[in-house]
């Protein structure tokens, strides 16, 4: 939850305001197949909780070459989810420090500062990412859950109205929503990463996965509505700040600020989260000899700390060779960067239950899962399509390399 809970959920009420109702059903469909991925990857995790989650089951599946591509494409979504993250919580910061936020040069000082410290804590043990994870994901549903509460007595239905109610209009509205809803879902997989830190992994994982992508589901439906109730659709389409601009309406100043705090913090326990999977997805790539063996290095307190740093100081170099956009700009091409590398995964795990010898016949949650990530991938447009393929195929070479020091070392 932690890791799905970012940055996109408080701003997603804007994008969908021109929508009205249909907004909802993309939710539902989104929704729907984000937890169709979850019940895949928790079958996954039951049939054989493995180190590295998605490589893991594509590697078991279809071989190396597909485990490595998966990894590779991956690992470069992480480190750019980072710097995306780090970001956004600079911008959060904006009713507090503007001075700080408002100039390219100390934002991005900040944004780096947030990622290293994140990064201590994570070269500290699972354990204590853990408990930051816990803390802030806890701080962040509340402004959440408080927003679509409150904004239940001030809902004003006439927000939701449709102008064009034709069938061929609600199917389009239906698509864009749920194409714009799925990106708050990217991180459901993330807890089958860390397998081998996880106390009863057969049990935990799927739980976990399942439990955490529902309940991430409903708080989003329920607090989009209650923002969209409260704010009328020409207004939250041209907000930035959605739901401290509710929380305003409903209880002042002062609950606007609460609401932008969360906002922040949610941004922070997301990247601690997705820092913790810097770590452990290569670390796992690496012990199985497909990864360079620096990443492999543990800490003392067994973290695996080489590609904790390496993924951190990539995300470092991203943010500062890119400051002088601006902060929403930086965000944007960030985000263009880590998109498809996180639906791929999700395409090969579907396909690796269908592998699974124990089953007599085709799982239906397994096609309709594969069936959905193909969608959403050609949803992502064709200007990602075309730069996620060059980033995969720019890990071969990389391939190459790293099998041929292999068989070397066998000799």
């Amino acid at each position: 939850m932690g890791n799905m809970i970012g940055s996109g959920i408080f701003l997603l009420p804007a994008s969908l305001a021109p929508y009205g109702a249909i907004s909802l059903a993309g939710w539902v469909f989104s929704a729907a197949g984000s937890i169709l991925l979850a019940i895949v990857f928790a079958r996954l995790a039951r049939r054989q909780p493995a180190a590295g989650g998605p490589y893991a089951y594509t590697r078991l599946a279809f071989g190396d070459l597909a485990g490595f591509l998966v990894a590779w494409g991956y690992w470069i979504s992480v480190w750019c989810t980072l710097a995306a993250l780090a970001v956004a919580f600079v911008g959060y910061l904006d009713p507090f420090v503007p001075a700080i936020v408002r100039r390219p040069a100390s934002a991005a000082l900040v944004a780096i500062a947030a990622v290293w410290l994140l990064t201590i804590v994570n070269l500290r043990g699972i354990a204590a990412a853990g408990r930051v994870q816990i803390v802030t994901t806890v701080l962040k549903l509340v402004p959440l859950l408080i927003v679509g509460f409150a904004a239940l007595f001030f809902f004003d239905p006439s927000h939701f109205a449709v102008a064009d109610t034709s069938l061929r209009s609600i199917a389009h509205g239906t698509t864009a929503t749920a194409t714009l809803t799925l990106w708050a879902f990217l991180g459901l997989e993330c807890a089958t990463i860390p397998a081998e830190d996880i106390e009863d992994p057969h049990v935990t994982i799927p739980r976990a996965t399942i439990v955490g992508t529902a309940v991430t589901a409903l708080i989003y439906i329920a607090s989009t509505i209650g923002v969209m109730g409260v704010i009328a659709p020409d207004a939250l389409g041209h907000t930035s700040a959605p739901y401290a601009d509710a929380a305003r309406v409903v209880a002042g100043n002062g609950a606007a600020a609460v609401v932008a705090a969360g906002a922040a913090i949610s941004c922070f326990g997301a990247l601690n989260g997705w820092i913790l999977v810097a770590g452990q997805l290569p670390g796992a790539v690496a012990r199985d000899g497909l990864f360079p063996r620096v990443f492999a290095r543990t800490s003392p307190q067994g973290t695996p700390a080489a590609a904790l740093v390496i993924g951190s100081a990539l995300a470092t170099a991203l943010i500062a060779m890119n400051y002088t956009r601006g902060l929403v700009d930086l965000f944007t091409f960030i985000i263009l960067l880590a998109t498809l590398s996180t639906l791929v995964p999700y395409a090969f795990c579907s396909v690796a239950g269908l592998l699974d010898r124990d089953t007599s016949r085709l799982s239906p949650v397994h096609v309709l899962a594969f069936a959905y990530s193909l969608w959403a991938i050609a949803g992502a447009g064709a200007d990602v399509v075309y730069w996620g393929f060059l980033l995969l195929i720019a890990g071969l070479p990389v391939y190459a390399i790293v099998i041929r020091k292999k068989e070397e070392g066998k000799r």
